[in-house]
C-alpha cells in the first residue's frame, strides 16, 4: 500500500477534484480522509509569519524597473 498526501483547493462550485498518476489498467481501492486547513491570518488578513518568511527572498535577484 502506497500513501500519498496532497493538499488541494475547491472550485467555485465547490467541488474537489483530485488526480494523481497510477500505473495503467489497474484496480485500485481509495481511501479518502479530507479535513478543511483553517489557516490563521492577522487583523489584515495576511497569513500569519508571512512577511517573516518572505522577507529578503529576492535578496539576490532584486526586481528592477
Amino acid at each position: 500500500m502506497n500513501t500519498l498526501k496532497l493538499t488541494a483547493h475547491t472550485r467555485n462550485d465547490g467541488v474537489l477534484k483530485l488526480e494523481f498518476p497510477t500505473p495503467p489498467n489497474q484496480t485500485f481501492e481509495v481511501v479518502v480522509i479530507f479535513q478543511a486547513i483553517q489557516e490563521e491570518t492577522d487583523a489584515l488578513g495576511w497569513p500569519i509569519g508571512f512577511f517573516e518568511e518572505t522577507y529578503g527572498s529576492l535578496a539576490d535577484d532584486p526586481i528592477e524597473n
